[in-house]
């Protein structure tokens, strides 16, 4: 995945705030952005973790 840039990110989070009617202090964003782009991160490395086509899905435990 691409990086995206801050205005990107700005976008994504005004969107989902408009979408679930959320409003967001200004001096709240930056935490927000840094948030977002570290959860998009670690969504990318797992996104671009390749499984072969045997792979089962791990079986429930329950305690």
């Amino acid at each position: 995945m691409s990086e995206i840039d801050d205005k990107g990110l700005d976008a994504m989070i005004e969107a989902g705030a408009k979408a679930l009617d959320l409003p967001i202090d200004a001096s709240r964003l930056p935490a927000i952005r840094a948030n977002l782009k570290v959860t998009l991160g670690h969504g990318a490395l797992v996104a671009g973790f390749a499984l072969p086509d045997e792979s089962e899905p791990a079986p429930i435990f329950r305690a």
